[in-house]
C-alpha cells in the first residue's frame, strides 16, 4: 500500500520556520519525484517545491525560492521541506505527493493527507 505522510506543519509568526516532513512508503523511491503542494482556501492547488530522486534535481516556485529547502533521504525514504522567513501568504495546506513530473500536480499520482501551516502576522 502506497503511504505520504506529511507531518511538521502548525502555527507560527511571520518570519518563523518551519520544517515539514514526508515519509514514504509502498513504492520505490527512487524511481520518483516527491513534490509539495499547498493549498490555501478558495485558491487552486500550486507547487512548490519538487525534488527527482532519480537525478537529485530540486525544483522551486518563484514565490519561495531563497525561503524554502527541499531535501530528501533516500535512506529513510522521507523528504523534508525547510520553509523559513514565513510570510502570512504561506498559509495553506501543504502536500507531498509521489509522481513523475515536476511540479504539475496532474503528474502526481500518489498524494499525502495535508498539513495546516499557518503563519500569522
Amino acid at each position: 500500500e502506497v503511504q505520504l505522510v506529511e507531518s511538521g506543519g502548525g502555527l507560527v509568526h511571520a518570519g518563523g520556520s518551519l520544517r515539514l516532513s514526508c515519509a514514504a512508503s509502498g513504492f520505490t523511491f527512487d524511481d520518483y519525484a516527491i513534490g509539495w503542494f499547498r493549498q490555501a482556501p478558495g485558491k487552486e492547488r500550486e507547487g512548490v517545491s519538487c525534488i527527482v530522486n532519480w537525478d537529485s534535481s530540486t525544483h522551486y516556485a518563484d514565490s519561495v525560492k531563497g525561503r524554502f529547502t527541499i531535501s530528501s533521504d533516500n535512506a529513510k525514504n522521507t523528504v523534508y521541506l525547510q520553509m523559513n522567513s514565513l510570510e502570512p501568504k504561506d498559509t495553506a495546506v501543504y502536500y507531498c505527493a509521489a509522481g513523475r513530473g515536476i511540479m504539475d500536480p496532474n503528474e502526481y499520482d500518489y498524494w499525502g493527507q495535508g498539513t495546516q501551516v499557518t503563519v500569522s502576522s
